[in-house]
């Protein structure tokens, strides 16, 4: 696939999760996918969503875990770079956590990989810093 094929995949994916169709955007993943949001070497009670998953099954854990902690409100994404079989996307979401009812918002950066009209993998950075106020009810 070419460049532009690509960055469509993964606005469909985007829209996918816009329409709330999570279905629809774990479509758009290989199922050997490799993901991991946020890209992090510490490990936190609060995120624990943030550890790496392996295949599309994983995946959809890993919204489980994340929706039963955070009630995302808007995932945003703003630019799309794409070179070769990678898409770069920057953006920025906002979100309420669960248990204290504190709103965070923060700009994120994911790199994907794709082949053969698939993500096959997902490296999602962003600072967790305002996540983390949130989940101590700052």
């Amino acid at each position: 696939m070419n460049e532009q094929e690509n960055v469509q995949v993964v606005r469909q994916m985007f829209a996918a999760f816009d329409r709330r169709d999570l279905s629809g955007a774990l479509n758009t993943l290989a199922d050997d996918v490799y993901w991991q949001s946020p890209v992090t070497r510490a490990e936190s009670k609060e995120t624990s969503w943030s550890k790496p998953r392996h295949n599309r099954e994983e995946v959809a854990l890993f919204f489980k875990e994340l929706f039963e902690k955070v009630q995302p409100e808007r995932l945003e994404p703003l630019d799309f770079t794409a070179q070769g079989d990678r898409v770069i996307v920057e953006g920025k979401n906002r979100g309420t956590v669960r248990s204290t009812g504190r709103a965070y918002e923060h700009d994120w950066v994911m790199v994907f990989t794709l082949r053969e009209g698939k993500i096959i993998r997902l490296l999602h950075y962003y600072d967790t810093a305002d996540i983390m106020a949130a989940f101590r009810g700052e």
